[in-house]
């Protein structure tokens, strides 16, 4: 009575043969994904080892000072050059392609999920179980059935990457055209606004605060996953980070693991005065 009944429900052998199922029937839409994939984080990696050090640094500075202050611009651009004298400077850069990739994939396939859970009901209240699986499961789990459809490398850190970091702005998008304030909508409709007019016009840039506090979550999150992407194959600072474990090397493993600080820092502050802005903007507009 003490034991549990030997009783299996084999649940995780019905998600098998389906992922079975998508490998072997599906090929040829992975490698499309897989190519296109490849040769934007390619493309953007070679494009930031490109820019000179220097010029990248005054970048960082220039937007830490207009988006936060004197002081951030000028310990973002500091925090850029430390890791440049941590010899991290090619894997930095990999690592920013792929957390801008997969963030700007997971905001195409995001917002347009959160405006349709925000006007359908039926469809909130599906995705809403999804979105709790999805940020509850671990995230190493999310590299199991990926690796099963792409070769290991960045592609398929790119692709768990955008599974784990796409609820919140799903969430953030639906929250805030939900919270639009309904007499703005209300006289839109009394002036004839299409219903398209009043998503673009009216709902999205009064929700595009809380959309940005999305875009910033996100961010964060995919940021996150760079170490956890490095056991797939993903090159970058994640990759320094599983090295140094491995060797047990203090040294590496610090430099490298600090760095993904700095840019987590530099990421979150920059993007939150983003979304500070655009709400001081929309509170001057109305």
């Amino acid at each position: 009575m003490n034991e549990f009944p030997d009783i299996r429900i084999p649940i995780g052998n019905g998600v098998e043969k389906f992922i079975d199922f998508l490998a072997a029937n599906f090929d040829s839409f992975f490698d499309f994904i897989f190519v296109i994939s490849s040769a934007m984080i390619k493309g953007l990696e070679a494009g930031l080892l490109a820019i000179p050090w220097w010029l990248l640094i005054i970048v960082i500075f220039s937007l830490g000072w207009y988006f936060t202050s004197l002081y951030g611009g000028l310990l973002f651009a500091l925090f850029m050059f430390l890791i440049g004298t941590f010899n991290l400077w090619p894997q930095t850069m990999t690592t920013i392609s792929i957390v801008l990739i997969s963030v700007i994939l997971s905001l195409v396939i995001g917002i347009p999920f959160g405006i349709w859970t925000a006007f359908s009901k039926t469809m909130s209240a599906i995705m809403r179980p999804i979105l709790d699986a999805m940020q509850t499961m671990p995230s190493f789990v999310y590299l199991i059935p990926v690796i099963f459809f792409f070769p290991l490398g960045n592609v398929p850190a790119v692709i768990a990457t955008i599974i784990y970091a796409l609820p919140p702005v799903i969430r953030l998008t639906e929250l805030g055209i939900r919270n639009v304030d309904q007499e703005i909508v209300e006289s839109a409709q009394s002036f004839g606004s299409s219903r398209s007019q009043m998503l673009l016009k009216v709902e999205l840039p009064q929700a595009l605060p809380t959309i940005m506090a999305g875009v910033n979550q996100t961010t964060m999150m995919a940021l996150a996953m760079a170490v956890v992407g490095s056991m797939v194959g993903a090159q970058g600072l994640g990759e320094r980070v599983l090295y140094a474990i491995n060797r047990i090397d203090i040294s590496l493993g610090f430099e490298a693991g600090v760095s993904i600080v700095f840019l987590a820092i530099i990421i979150d502050r920059i993007t939150g005065g983003i979304a500070k802005r655009l709400q001081k903007h929309g509170r001057d507009a109305a």
